[in-house]
């Protein structure tokens, strides 16, 4: 029996979700498997390739809801989880109690747990360490930014190598022991420990490279960092050298898109009242209404230009509209 299971790549909680997944299946549904893990970005065009679902049960954790036959189960916690109405549609009339959606959980992996344990019978306390601080990393539960920024613990240095996974087996390769590992553990594999080093001082010159470019004007910041290969940046530096903005808009880039990623301080003097998702979706991208992001192919730099500046605009009036 060979069960697929596609995940949000280069994500702490994409991988975590993966991880639960296959402890919960294999616990309370099957014990005979084997699990192939595949990772799923975001991108412009198509996010799915129909043939790529060819396990005997396919999962899709973390990640937009397809419609496929193909897919058996599907867990997500993204407020734009669908592509369209139609797969909207599609979902509210599935019965098969595989299907699981609730935008309110801050990580897909305690969504996971929750299913599991209520309708299921799953026990996730062996692994209560990798739900809540999937919750906290994906949440952005962190105390203050600096917390953030310095990433002392092991789940933190560990999202840290999965965003700058070196090639695409290595979070495969990572997700089993998610399910059944300490964290800390974790980083002392032999494949894991010798990143963490160079990705550490990686990070120190991220730093200094944003508090170069980060621009921050009417509560929001701005940068371009598309011409540095710093995709994977720490998400919360910008708000750690601006505490006093409320949203950010950046523009990066990698080798298979122009990225505009878009997000609210969590620590923010005023509390952000903009649904990010919702501006994300005009552009074809999504998220959560605190965080969001669009993909552009990388031939459309000048349109994620133009997109990031009329977001950036759009927000810093939404700050002067609400100080006058």
């Amino acid at each position: 029996m060979r069960v697929k299971v596609f995940y949000h790549d280069k994500c702490f909680d994409g991988a975590s979700s993966a991880a639960l997944f296959s402890r919960f299946y294999r616990e309370r549904i099957r014990g005979d498997v084997e699990f192939e893990f595949s990772g799923l970005l975001h991108r412009a065009g198509s996010l799915f390739d129909e043939s790529h679902f060819d396990g005997d049960e396919n999962a899709i954790v973390d990640f937009k809801y397809s419609s496929s036959p193909k897919i058996t189960w599907w867990f997500d916690h993204h407020e734009s989880a669908f592509l369209s109405p139609a797969d909207a549609a599609h979902f509210e009339r599935d019965q098969s109690n595989r299907k699981f959606y609730d935008p309110a959980f801050k990580s897909c992996t305690s969504f996971i747990a929750m299913i599991g344990r209520q309708r299921f019978g799953f026990d996730p306390s062996p692994v209560a360490d990798l739900v809540h601080w999937t919750d906290v990393i994906d949440a952005a539960l962190y105390p203050d930014a600096k917390t953030a920024v310095e990433m002392q613990e092991p789940a933190m240095k560990l999202t840290m190598v999965i965003e700058s996974a070196p090639d695409q087996k290595f979070v495969p390769n990572l997700i089993p022991l998610l399910a059944t590992k300490p964290l800390g553990d974790i980083l002392k594999e032999p494949f894991i420990a010798p990143l963490l080093p160079p990705l550490l001082r990686r990070h120190e010159i991220s730093i200094e490279i944003l508090r170069q470019r980060a621009e921050c004007r009417d509560g929001t910041i701005f940068f371009d960092i598309s011409d540095q290969d710093l995709e994977g940046y720490n998400k919360f530096v910008p708000y750690y050298l601006h505490p006093q903005s409320i949203y950010s808009v950046g523009l990066s880039k990698s080798s298979f898109r122009v990225k505009v990623s878009v997000g609210s301080n969590p620590w923010a003097p005023q509390e952000p009242v903009v649904n990010l998702a919702k501006i994300c979706e005009r552009y074809g991208g999504g998220g959560h209404a605190r965080v969001g992001a669009i993909s552009f192919n990388v031939n459309q730099h000048a349109a994620a230009i133009r997109a990031s500046r009329e977001i950036v605009n759009e927000l810093r009036g939404a700050v002067r509209g609400r100080k006058g």
